[in-house]
């Protein structure tokens, strides 16, 4: 009776709920090019992980078992560097990526290569959703200024995002543990119930992201189209006044400001500013907002005795990682070597 609730419905509804968020979130505008993609494989993993659940269980079909131990190794690379994209360089991304991804087939070679008896997929797998639990929660402790990439108006929406990404890796390591242990113990009837109500628990999250999705995002934007030449002149017309905005009333100087907030101000579209300042800088708005702080918080480091805490809280930035790194990447040393240089020169 137990096996019957799993069979057939829950699976694979899972599986077409997934496939349709996996085509929506490829089309969202997070900032980087590269999160969308990530978590529209996610989505695309969790559909086909439906799948061969729903093959297996409902029609008995264990041909493909090896591929539904394996696959799960990688929901955890892909969620996190998903949100890692909006934090790290490309050349730094490209590094993360290679390590997780390399890092992950190696262990699901391993895995396949170890005697039967052994059964270590599932306790990989789970080793592999507490990792990266973990690995997210400390990228959410690091606060929005962390997402350099991402829209200004989203990133702490985003950490949001991650904080929920820790909560579901959490409850699947759960899930899988209990089902691995069930199986373990030759309780079959036990693991069949568990993955009943683990299904209809991941397809009421699935409907949920659905009804929450759009009210982050709004409508997701597609990539910024060039202007045409005719509109060149009003693009750097938008991103002047933007500057003078910036430079008169010191918006930059409010952790919490928002590009809603600046575009209101300079009574143009979101879309627009978004456009002028791409054009005209070749960077997104979050950069460019970073770019004002940084220059007063240069000021600030030649022109007062504040200490390096203070300039940074008093410059725009929430988090001392996110200054630094920032600074160093615009000044190529760090705020209290850029301090005593140009003390010794003006000497």
């Amino acid at each position: 009776m137990q096996a019957t609730v799993v069979t057939l419905p829950l699976p694979l509804l899972a599986a077409l709920l997934c496939l349709v968020l996996a085509v929506l979130v490829r089309r969202l505008d997070l900032g980087s090019d590269k999160s969308p993609i990530l978590f529209s494989a996610l989505f695309a993993l969790f559909a086909v992980e439906a799948l061969l659940v729903a093959i297996r269980f409902g029609y008995g079909v264990d041909r493909f078992v090896l591929l539904q131990a394996t696959l799960p190794l990688f929901v955890g690379p892909l969620m996190y560097l998903g949100f890692a994209a909006l934090a790290l360089s490309s050349e730094q991304f490209r590094k993360v990526a290679y390590l997780h991804f390399g890092a992950v087939l190696v262990i699901a070679l391993s895995v396949q290569l170890l005697p039967t008896r052994f059964s270590p997929s599932d306790w990989a797998v789970s080793a592999s959703y507490l990792f990266y639990a973990v690995a997210l929660f400390l990228l959410w402790r690091k606060s929005p200024d962390t997402l350099i990439h991402a829209r200004l108006d989203l990133a702490r929406s985003v950490t949001q995002w991650i904080l929920w990404g820790v909560g579901l890796l959490t409850v699947m390591l759960i899930f899988d543990t209990a089902i691995a242990i069930s199986f373990a113990m030759r309780e079959g009837g036990r693991a069949y119930a568990i993955i009943s109500i683990g299904s209809a628990l991941f397809i009421l999250l699935l409907i949920t992201i659905f009804f929450v999705l759009p009210q982050f995002l709004k409508t997701p934007k597609p990539a910024l189209p060039k202007p045409p030449v005719g509109e060149n002149a009003q693009a750097a017309q938008i991103e002047a006044d933007a500057r003078d905005l910036l430079n008169k009333t010191k918006l930059y100087l409010d952790p919490s400001l928002s590009v809603q907030r600046l575009a209101k101000r300079l009574h143009v579209p979101v879309r627009n500013l978004s456009i002028a300042i791409n054009e005209n800088q070749g960077m997104n708005v979050s950069q460019y907002v970073n770019g004002f702080r940084l220059s007063h918080a240069a000021d600030l480091l030649c022109d007062s005795d504040d200490s390096i805490a203070k300039v940074m809280a008093q410059s725009g930035f929430l988090t001392r990682s996110n200054f630094y790194r920032e600074f160093q990447r615009v000044y190529h040393q760090t705020p209290a070597a850029y301090r005593k240089d140009k003390r010794a020169g003006s000497l």
